[in-house]
């Protein structure tokens, strides 16, 4: 059978339909952001963003943007009411202090029981330093990987042992890719749902490891 593979849209608005009332919540640069654009009605999502903002609303529209108010990635964002901005250290505070219950981060690379590769690939003029990612990905409750499965090159992301500089060991809970959102787990990947059309043994192959069904 043939498949299609989730949109940017689609796969945000997946990532945003797990995400509980009342959750404080950092979607980490890039991708992750776009979840901001599909969080359910009805409910309250407090998005903070390291650089010291909390209560983040969804992207401005075209011409209402306000380069004073940026996230983390300097696109420019909307502040809620009651939103806040503070002080960069008390930002790093939160997130260190286990006040966060979900983080969105992008990935280079994932291990099958949840190690974080996703600041560096050793390649010249690669981001110098972790920043952030790595206070993010151990101090939220819950770390979650948002990203295409695959590289360019065809090759799976998630993988059995990272080769890239490692962000945080064990540290991913869930990893929600363009073709199936999958759980680490101490004993390797579980599946959680897959798009439409991808037969199961055809995504293990994709993968190039065994990936666990739920009871």
């Amino acid at each position: 059978m043939s498949y299609q593979k989730r949109t940017k849209d689609q796969l945000a608005a997946r990532v945003a339909r797990d995400i509980h009332d009342g959750a404080y919540v950092n979607l980490g640069i890039g991708m992750p952001t776009q979840v901001a654009n599909h969080l359910p009605e009805g409910i309250e999502v407090i998005l903070q963003s390291e650089n010291g903002i909390l209560g983040m609303g969804p992207a401005p529209g075209e011409g209402d943007e306000d380069y004073d108010l940026i996230n983390a990635g300097k696109q420019p964002v909307t502040l809620l009411k009651g939103g806040a901005f503070f002080h960069h250290a008390d930002s790093f505070g939160m997130m260190r202090g286990g006040h966060l219950d979900i983080c969105v981060l992008g990935a280079f690379q994932v291990s099958s029981t949840g190690d974080l590769a996703n600041w560096s690939t050793g390649e010249p003029g690669a981001i110098p330093a972790v920043g952030g990612a790595m206070d993010l990905a151990i101090g939220a409750k819950q770390t979650w990987v948002m990203m295409d499965l695959l590289t360019k090159k065809g090759e799976s992301k998630v993988v059995k042992t990272c080769s890239y500089p490692l962000t945080g060991i064990g540290c991913v809970k869930r990893i929600y890719s363009d073709l199936a959102t999958l759980e680490c787990t101490l004993h390797g990947l579980r599946l959680i749902d897959k798009v439409d059309g991808l037969a199961h043994d055809e995504l293990e192959k994709l993968v190039g490891l065994p990936i666990g069904i739920a009871p």
